[in-house]
């Protein structure tokens, strides 16, 4: 618990650091800035107002791992997450950018499963939430359809990437996560408002 509370509510912290290290990536950055616009609209359906920040602490450190001063293993949310552990981030964070997005299937791709499943896997609306942000932003940071996001990154990474190899396990479970937190967003947005 005391783990917890010691950074919920730094989104700032969160927001500076992956400024600071995706500063040469300008498209990362773009793609990060839409994330946590979209993580912090999607907030609304994780429950109290500590889970929408620690949603958009790991919105704005999910692809810190980008920066080349983070390389370690090659995969992003691998050297993100060694990174904050390695800087004393709260655990529940940490983890979170280690498997955003259904990460564990690309790192089994890549022979990487013993590195990443050292993090817990966290399945729950927080988590939902982080994979609705990512998938549904595309590279320049605009907001994009899940399908074509899905058709991008494989244009992107090719055919014959880890990304590709881990396409069937990982695609339902991306689908499935969008598709949750869409409802979601549909179910507040037809509550009667506080008058």
């Amino acid at each position: 618990m005391i783990d917890a509370l010691r950074s919920v509510g730094d989104v700032h912290r969160a927001r500076d650091l992956a400024q600071r290290l995706l500063v040469d990536l300008p498209d990362r950055w773009r793609h990060t800035v839409g994330v946590a616009r979209r993580a912090e609209m999607a907030a609304a359906t994780v429950g109290p107002r500590s889970e929408g920040e620690i949603l958009l602490a790991a919105a704005w450190l999910h692809d810190i791992g980008y920066a080349a001063a983070l390389y370690d293993t090659g995969f992003h949310p691998i050297d993100g997450a060694r990174h904050l552990e390695a800087t004393g981030w709260p655990s529940r964070i940490v983890a979170l950018v280690a498997h955003h997005s259904a990460a564990l299937y690309a790192a089994q791709a890549r022979g990487l499963a013993e590195r990443i499943t050292r993090f817990p896997r966290e399945q729950s609306r927080v988590s939902d939430a982080l994979t609705y942000a990512d998938q549904t932003v595309g590279p320049n940071g605009r907001v994009v359809n899940f399908e074509l996001r899905l058709a991008d990154m494989l244009r992107r990474h090719g055919p014959d990437s880890p990304n590709a190899a881990a396409r069937q396990l990982r695609t339902p479970l991306l689908r499935a996560a969008v598709v949750r937190v869409q409802h979601r967003l549909a179910m507040v947005d037809h509550l009667p408002s506080a008058a």
